[in-house]
Formats: C-alpha cells, sequence, structure tokens
C-alpha cells in the first residue's frame, strides 16, 4: 500500500464516528487474523445434505418444539469450560 492510501484510509477513519469506528475495527482484526481470512475465502459447502444428516436434523427441529433450547454456558460447564476459555480478541494484537 502507498503511503498516499495509507493517509487516506486514516483520515476517513478520523471521521468516523465513535460506533461506526468500532464496526471497523472489528473489521480489521477480522481481515488480520489468518483464521478468519481462511474462513472468509473458503468455498461455500454445496454439498446435498446425506439422508442420515437430514434426518439428524428434522429430529433436532422436533426436539426444539418440545424443549426449551440448552445455553451455550451449559454445554460448555458439562466439559468443564466457560465462554472465558474462548477469547473473542488477541490480547495484546
Amino acid at each position: 500500500m502507498n503511503t498516499d492510501t495509507r493517509r487516506q484510509v486514516h483520515a476517513l477513519i478520523d471521521q468516523l464516528p465513535p460506533t461506526q469506528l468500532a464496526a471497523v475495527q472489528g473489521l480489521l482484526e477480522a481481515m488480520m487474523d489468518p483464521v478468519a481470512r481462511s474462513l472468509a475465502s473458503a468455498p461455500v459447502d454445496d454439498e446435498p445434505l446425506t439422508q442420515d444428516e437430514s434426518d439428524a436434523l428434522d429430529r433436532s427441529e422436533e426436539w426444539l418444539k418440545h424443549h426449551e433450547p440448552i445455553p451455550h454456558e451449559e454445554i460448555l460447564a458439562e466439559f468443564g469450560l466457560t465462554t472465558a476459555d474462548f477469547p473473542l480478541k488477541k490480547n495484546g494484537a
């Protein structure tokens, strides 16, 4: 990236209101994360569902008609984990 482009980007960022600045920060962090870049550029899974997969989805949808969803934190607790074990942002990055 040349210096003029960098200056233009900085000037645009300087004009953003705080709410949009936070959104841009998240976008830039995702762009800098190699895993996020890989996921974003991965091809769409266009393989058809197998009959077993389709049946499993049907069973799960039927289960949800009669039960409350299980909170994510509860599932993690079954494995001795918490959401803190999966930080969303890298510290110092």
